[in-house]
């Protein structure tokens, strides 16, 4: 049970070389040559010497074989080890020569990943890479025309290498580590003796079990040039015979972008700095790539520890002593560590559901073993513990592809067991100083680029596919809309259509001749008469020639219901059955006439249905300003009228559901959201919302579904991934929280940069044209770049940077959730996500907090907590006219009008300026209560007949507010108009006009007037 998911049985693998193609030696007519296969630093074995012809296809038809298990060959090996093909040629003999001498041609790399996927055979076509020095590669050179040399293999097994179960619970990661960049600049690529810059680190490969990744052969590289993108990956061997056998075929490094990673260096000015280093600074490069086969509890210790080491060292390389007889003592000084550093990788995100690698930059530190521990709780260095078991490290690389065999690591439980329990100031002092060499990774800044890559992710994420699925069992979609008739039915209803427009045809020219008899009160007529008036009524249509024209009008209608319904298409040979057919036809015709006439004729129908006056987004509109004024009746109506006009709506069914969540009536409000889930199965806001009364309701898993499924929809919502990082934060869920917030924070800056980009073009426009007042301006200008370009050029980038993180400072995404929130009536999450922004390390301003907050206290009827923090928004933001809007609004509340009014008129000095204020409110959202304030507005300026236009507007919006009426009464007693006046007074009271101060106005000036109260 402790090895569960290594082989516990020999499986053999077969390796069959077929043929090769395009292969030459050094004669021009023939040669003797043979193929040798290698694996994991054994010969496999050689194939029969052939007589190989230039440009002749070479049949080898060699097998050889190995056996994977867990004593030679693992499955690691088979992981993260190609096997090397080289093709031999053998020299003939010269005079007094004893054995044969063999020169390589080439050599091919094969790649065993598919043996881990499962499968049992394939094959590959190889690639022969000339041997430098080799005739291959002087052919190569001297025509570029000439087809490449070509291996085809195949690779065979019996069994599969892993059983079902051991491939569904083991993994594949693959380390590359493409290079360092901003190295010391005490390096020196041409330094003598030459330094192997190595790199390694510990990855679990089971429960119990490291293994330590090793990366030598770290190349210095001057600067002034960046490295080429796209370059391939290579293998992690020895420097083999031919170079381009290191490369692993079909993997490059590819040019990745910034904002995608997960490391140390994302902020704006690390880009900066990271470009700028890769273009001129010296680096050390890999470009190697480490595969490791991991098992399932492997798992668990990544999201025991997320910081994983890498060290880095540079190492002399020194020549072995000569006869191989040195002490142990010397080897072991011959591998002294200089320049230690450590890198720590965060390798959390790869248990973020669905990801399966990351890509990132990450500063080396100056290696200390207290910071290693603390970080970590690893007590050791692997670097230390490579070079006591390989001291070999330090000199020059063999030509063995296995020169370099990973160091095993110790038992996990045992290697994270601190060796003391703590150490001294004294100790940590002396370590400083013994790692002064790494303290100038820091101040170079010095950082590595690697990549991370799993086969599968370790926690895969729910498809799309199950996630609408899941949505759909919560909340059952509703049957589609009926379909529209066609075919038969649309014959039919086209001549029912018909019919009525000739009936009202009819009923015109009717009208035209006795229009008389149709006032009401006319005695019925006479049969005698009716007849007299249908012959003469038949006679102008026949003198008129409308009745030839009703005729032609209804024959295409008849012809598609002969062709659709009757299904009639060919004409009748038989006078009888075209007597038969038009007898039917006829009385088809006369009965659905009849059916016509009957809708057309019936009182129901007379009522033409009239174009609603207001559309609803007026409506919805008027709701929130009653909601404002807690006219709660006048609100639901509003959304009700909504619902009916428009059903099949989902965002009026989630106003209304908002509404509802006002009021605290939950239960109303779920189904208002589910109603307008089932109605639009990807409408964001409603999937947000269900998510958030799950959540209040117990139903975890049911919120969960829907804030993912919010995000699957919508990848860039911000809400929608803070709101699923609040749900994880609550569930204690930290890493899938962490993930969530990450995503939301990714999302709102490429918000905001896109946002500013337009600015930032303006400003730069801007500077342009300033700079061309005249030739004199246009010379000092100049001069004035010479002498300082850099200068220049960083003031054209700090600007949008600096107006980025202004706006960056003013925002958060907790602060754009808790909009949403508030808007949707969410208290209780909009206080919990209000929490993590006062407890965030990147909150915004405070001023914009407290006035979040008191929104939110105001929105409970906490009226005492919303001026307190009040209070607390002015002292950080004191010109906010947003916060002394909130302070009217609190003010009306408590029925403080006079205060109300001076919070108001902060921002409108008089009336002269409100009128223009709300004269724009009326121009783009027009609703009564704007077109009242502007009536006020006129009113106060004596523009009586202005007011009176404004306050007719509004009452034709909403002819149920007393206050229109109150003020109409008022326009009318200045003008002297009694029964006016009278009437908008008696309206203003049977609307239950409480206003006092206003009906007190009214009052006064019908004191004045002498009339406009019918009481006395």
């Amino acid at each position: 049970m402790e090895k569960n998911m290594e082989i516990c049985r020999a499986v053999p693998v077969q390796i069959t070389v077929l043929s090769g193609r395009g292969l030459s030696g050094s004669r021009l007519d023939s040669c003797l040559s043979f193929v040798r296969v290698e694996f994991n630093g054994a010969v496999l074995g050689d194939s029969q010497r052939l007589e190989m012809v230039p440009d002749k296809e070479l049949l080898f038809n060699f097998s050889c074989s190995f056996e994977c298990s867990d004593v030679a060959h693992t499955v690691d090996d088979v992981a993260h080890k190609p096997v090397v093909f080289t093709v031999l040629e053998i020299l003939p003999k010269e005079k007094k020569q004893k054995e044969e001498k063999m020169s390589a041609l080439g050599q091919a790399s094969l790649d065993l990943l598919p043996l881990l996927r499962g499968h049992c055979n394939f094959s590959s076509t190889l690639k022969l890479h000339a041997v430098p020095g080799s005739p291959p590669e002087a052919a190569v050179g001297e025509s570029a025309v000439k087809p490449p040399s070509i291996l085809d293999v195949t690779v065979s097994l019996p069994e599969p290498l892993l059983c079902e179960a051991q491939r569904t619970g083991s993994n594949v990661l693959m380390v590359t580590l493409e290079a360092a960049y901003s190295v010391p600049e005490a390096w020196n690529p041409s330094a003598a003796p030459p330094s192997n810059y190595i790199a390694a680190l510990q990855m679990p490969v089971s429960a119990t079990t490291e293994q330590v990744l090793l990366f030598p052969g770290g190349v210095l590289k001057p600067g002034g040039e960046k490295e080429p993108v796209p370059r391939p990956k290579r293998w992690p061997l020895g420097p083999l015979l031919a170079a381009g056998a290191e490369v692993m075929q079909g993997l490059n490094i590819e040019e990745e972008p910034n904002d995608l990673e997960h490391g140390d260096l994302t902020d704006i000015e690390d880009q900066e700095f990271r470009a700028a280093a890769e273009a001129k600074q010296k680096r050390v490069s890999w470009d190697t790539t480490r595969r490791c086969f991991i098992d399932a509890g492997g798992v668990a210790w990544i999201a025991e520890c997320r910081l994983w080491p890498v060290e880095i060292m540079k190492v002399i390389q020194t020549a072995p002593a000569k006869g191989g007889k040195a002490s142990k003592d010397k080897s072991e000084d011959e591998t002294q560590i200089s320049f230690h550093g450590v890198v720590y990788i965060d390798l959390v995100p790869l248990l973020y559901p669905g990801v399966c690698r990351i890509h990132s930059a990450y500063r080396i530190h100056p290696f200390s073993e207290s910071e290693l521990l603390s970080k970590t709780q690893r007590t050791y260095s692997v670097l230390k513990e490579c070079c006591r078991a390989e001291p070999s490290l330090g000199q020059n690389r063999a030509t063995s592809s296995n020169s370099l065999k990973p160091f095993q690591s110790k038992n996990m439980e045992i290697s994270k067991k601190p060796d003391s329990q703590g150490k001294s100031e004294s100790v940590i002092g002396l370590e400083s100083q013994a790692n002064a060499e790494g303290q100038i990774y820091s101040d170079s800044r010095s950082y590595i680029v690697l990549e991370i890559a799993l086969e599968k992710p370790l926690v895969p994420k729910r498809p799309l596919e199950e996630l609408a699925e899941r949505v759909m069992e919560l909340v059952p979609p509703r049957p589609p809309l009926p379909r529209r008739p066609a075919g038969a039915e649309r014959a039919v209803q086209e001549y029912r259509s018909q019919v009525e427009s000739v009936v009202a045809q009819v009923l015109d020219q009717y009208q035209q001749m006795f229009g008389g008899a149709f006032a009401s009160g006319t005695k019925p007529l006479d049969p005698m008469l009716q007849n007299q008036r249908k012959r003469q009524l038949l006679a102008e249509l026949n003198c008129s020639g409308k009745y030839f024209a009703f005729k032609e009008q209804m024959k295409h209608s008849v012809v598609r219901i002969v062709r659709e319904k009757m299904l009639r298409t060919e004409a009748f040979s038989d006078p009888e059955q075209l007597q038969a057919f038009l007898s039917q036809l006829y009385v088809f015709l006369v009965d659905e006439m009849h059916a016509a006439l009957n809708k057309c004729l019936s009182e129901d129908s007379l009522d033409s249905p009239q174009e609603p006056l207001l559309s609803c987004a007026q409506l919805k509109h008027f709701a929130r300003e009653a909601e404002l004024h807690t006219d709660y009746p006048l609100a639901a109506q509003c959304y009700q009228e909504c619902l009916v006009r428009e059903q099949s709506d989902a965002s009026h069914w989630f106003d209304y559901g908002g509404f509802h969540m006002m009021t605290d009536d939950l239960l109303k409000a779920e189904e208002c959201f589910r109603q307008a889930l089932s109605i639009q199965q990807t409408h964001t806001p409603s999937l947000l919302m269900s998510g958030v009364l799950s959540e209040m309701n117990g139903r975890y898993e049911d919120a969960e579904t829907f804030f993912e499924r919010a995000t699957s929809l919508e990848p860039n919502n911000v809400v929608a991934w803070t709101l699923f990082g609040v749900f994880y934060q609550v569930q204690d869920k930290v890493i899938q929280a962490e993930r969530a917030f990450r995503e939301a924070n990714k999302q709102l800056s490429s918000f905001l940069e896109k946002k500013l980009m337009p600015r930032a073009e303006h400003t730069s426009e801007t500077q342009e044209e300033e700079q061309k007042p005249g030739a004199d301006a246009d010379k000092d200008a100049q001069f004035q770049d010479e002498d300082t370009p850099q200068k220049t050029e960083k003031k054209k980038r700090l600007k949008p940077h600096s107006s980025a993180s202004e706006v960056r400072a003013q925002t958060t995404i907790y602060l754009e959730t808790v909009q949403f929130l508030l808007q949707s009536h969410a208290l209780q999450m909009a206080q919990r996500t209000l929490a993590l922004e006062l407890l965030s390390p990147d909150r915004g301003s405070l001023g914009s907090y407290h006035l979040a907050l008191a929104r939110l206290q105001m929105l409970r009827g906490d009226l005492e907590s919303t001026e307190d923090s009040l209070n607390q928004a002015l002292i950080y933001d004191f010109q906010n006219p947003d916060i002394w809007a909130l302070w009217g609004h609190l003010h009306h509340t408590r029925g403080d009008f006079s205060q109300a009014q001076k919070c108001y008129e902060r921002s409108l000095d008089s009336y002269q300026k409100a009128r223009s204020v709300f004269l724009r409110a009326c121009k783009r959202s027009p609703s009564c209560l704007a077109w009242l304030q502007l009536g006020i507005s006129c009113y106060r300026l004596m523009e009586l007949t202005e007011a009176e236009e404004a306050l007719t507007e509004a009452n034709a919006l909403n002819n149920r507010n007393p206050e229109v009426w109150g003020y109409l009464s008022l326009i009318c007693l200045r003008s002297g108009r009694k029964l006016e006046a009278e009437q908008s007074y008696k309206y203003a009271i049977k609307m239950k006009l409480q206003e006092e101060s206003l009906l007190k106005e009214i009052h006064d000036l019908q004191s004045s007037v002498g009339f406009g109260n019918p009481s006395f």
